[in-house]
């Protein structure tokens, strides 16, 4: 006899899994068999412990390795011998019928919750109903009144229709009208062009008198600066001139005032000489 421990690693649970190898199991006659979901470090893990005749637990172990149910995803299958009692198979298969049955209650205990919340839910939409068929009876005898509005509605609008006609009418006589405007306005604008042509030219002169008289002005400075200079220059000289001709002017005063000084005091003397020679003294 021999036994082995199997591990299977992956999306492993609620998939069929044990009852996927429980077929096989039974299909070899091997009469020990076991198989446990757990969950280790948040990783799914199937534990299966066979014991039997070698040969049928070494084919076991092949299946295993290679077979997997259709909604598994298998990241890995570890292999070892296990020394410790397994229970028989017919056990586990009482007790997993078990286990499956009452995992289907907790599911029917699950739908008739869910039921009689589908029920209530019922219940409400029931009486919301009756509210809108009350509504809508309310919106029905609305629309008669807002038929019987459209209906007068109608009539004013075939009134206005013959209103509009007329006012097409009218439409149709200004555009014709517009159009003669429009002709006359294309042959203003033509014209138009032609002045604004000619006032192009004209600007183009203009912008050339202006050059030729920015170049005079130019002129005009350095004239204006030269005759600055040359008037700066003529003041200097008239002023050195004028600072030497007082100099002279003002020495000549002197030596004439000197000579005027001695004539006056020869002409003083004269009565005394004259005196003299009369005998008088």
């Amino acid at each position: 006899m021999k036994a082995k421990k199997i591990i299977i690693k992956g999306q492993v649970h609620d998939v069929g899994y044990r009852l996927f190898l429980l077929t096989e199991a039974e299909s070899l006659f091997i009469e020990n068999f076991d198989a446990r979901n757990i969950v280790v470090d948040a990783e799914q893990h199937l534990i299966v412990q066979v014991r039997g005749p070698e040969e049928k637990i070494n084919r076991f172990v092949e299946f295993a390795r290679s077979n997997y149910p259709p909604d598994a995803s298998v990241l890995a299958v570890e292999m070892g011998d296990y020394t410790e009692e397994v229970r028989s198979i017919e056990s586990f298969r009482q007790s997993f019928m078990v286990a499956q049955m009452a995992k289907l209650a907790q599911i029917g205990v699950g739908m008739l919750k869910q039921q009689d919340s589908m029920l209530g839910k019922q219940d409400v939409m029931i009486e919301k109903q009756d509210v809108m068929i009350e509504k809508q009876d309310v919106m029905i005898e609305k629309q008669d009144t807002m038929i019987e509005k459209q209906d007068t509605m109608i009539e004013k609008q075939d009134t206005m229709i013959e209103k509009q006609d007329t006012m097409i009418e009218k439409q149709d006589t200004m555009i014709e009208k517009q159009d003669t405007m429009i002709e006359k306005q294309d042959t203003m604008i033509e014209k138009q062009d032609t002045m604004i042509e000619k006032q192009d030219t004209m600007i183009e002169k203009q912008d050339t008198m202006l050059g030729k008289q920015d170049m005079m002005l130019e002129k005009q400075d350095e004239t204006i600066n030269a005759i600055r200079e040359e008037s700066e220059k003529t003041r200097i000289v008239v002023s050195e001139e004028g600072e030497k001709t007082r100099a002279v002017i003002k020495k000549r005063f002197e030596e004439d005032v000197e000579g005027l000084k001695t004539e006056v005091t020869g002409i003083k003397m004269t009565p005394s000489k004259v005196k003299e020679k009369v005998g008088m003294v």
